[in-house]
């Protein structure tokens, strides 16, 4: 059997298992979505959203881009972000990364790998923004360092988009997380931001920051 066909056969046993747990499972979920969350994380492969928090389709709203960026002129990102708060009317909006994230190592190398440069300039920025904390950093912990950044950078893009914005003026609530995951071990981490409203955005963006450059770098 090739691989594409494993895909197939894998498609038919998890159908199977899925309706031996629960005979209406996919009947259910053909009416509706009702996810109270939108994850926000990294195209890698190793990071499974759903299976990482346990949890079943339908139950997360989830976006995934190179290093989990969240640049303003990506409508492909806003666009979720608008349908998950204006539509599915989502409470948190979770951004995650991973440590020994490809392309945050590569931002940070300032690696040429073609068309994802481009991609990559968001977390150069984020690098060239915190360069004294990084700098401070022994050579091998500051990819992680930096893939702690850059998810804290981008849950505070999110905090200032109007999408978000506009939710809290109507008194929606809607609470921005970063979290930060670990290959290595599973494990995921708050990185202590929970952003509520426009008031408390940059203040919580500072602390979380101001954390890691006072603590020992996470490894994971």
């Amino acid at each position: 059997m090739d691989e594409l066909s494993q895909l197939f056969e894998n498609n038919r046993r998890w159908v199977a298992q899925m309706t031996a747990r629960d005979p209406g499972f996919f009947q259910k979920l053909s009416r509706q979505q009702a996810p109270k969350s939108l994850w926000i994380g990294c195209a890698d492969s190793r990071v499974p959203a759903n299976e990482i928090v346990g949890l079943l389709p339908g139950e997360l709203f989830v976006h995934r881009n190179v290093s989990n960026v969240v640049a303003d002129g990506d409508t492909n990102c806003l666009s979720v972000i608008q349908y998950a708060v204006d539509v599915l009317q989502v409470r948190n909006i979770i951004v995650c990364g991973h440590l020994g994230c490809g392309g945050v190592e590569a931002a940070l190398q300032d690696q040429r790998l073609g068309l994802i440069d481009d991609w990559l300039k968001y977390v150069r920025d984020v690098r060239d923004k915190h360069r004294e904390q990084l700098g401070a950093l022994k050579k091998t912990l500051r990819s992680n360092r930096l893939c702690e950044l850059n998810v804290i950078e981008q849950a505070l893009n999110v905090a200032n988009t109007s999408i978000v914005r506009d939710a809290w003026a109507r008194q929606q609530r809607v609470s921005i997380r970063a979290w930060i995951y670990s290959i290595e071990n599973g494990l995921l981490r708050d990185l202590g931001v929970a952003i509520s409203d426009a008031r408390n955005a940059r203040q919580q963006y500072d602390a979380a920051v101001m954390h890691l450059a006072t603590s020992d770098v996470h490894g994971g």
